[in-house]
């Protein structure tokens, strides 16, 4: 069974994107929550430290990750589609 590269990429990219605004969403409703959090991920005290989320910095980590996990997304699909 190939998948379809492109279509795949764009899933992963649009994914992606989701993902990216409900986290910068939280971010803005919950920043001490949010900062807490990714520090316990991060194994890292952070608290110390304060987000700075502006609109530019939003678009640009948006854009970013839609063109990372889309690429990403396409190379998985086309490099299994040469596996198999």
């Amino acid at each position: 069974m190939n998948i379809q590269a492109m279509k795949f990429g764009v899933a992963c990219a649009l994914s992606a994107s989701i993902l990216w605004i409900v986290c910068s969403v939280l971010v803005m409703v919950f920043p001490s929550m949010m900062l807490s959090m990714s520090g316990d991920m991060l194994h890292m005290d952070l608290m110390d430290t304060k987000w700075h989320l502006t609109l530019w910095g939003f678009v640009q980590g948006l854009l970013g990750w839609f063109i990372a996990a889309g690429v990403g997304g396409w190379l998985i699909a086309a490099m299994y589609n040469r596996f198999i």
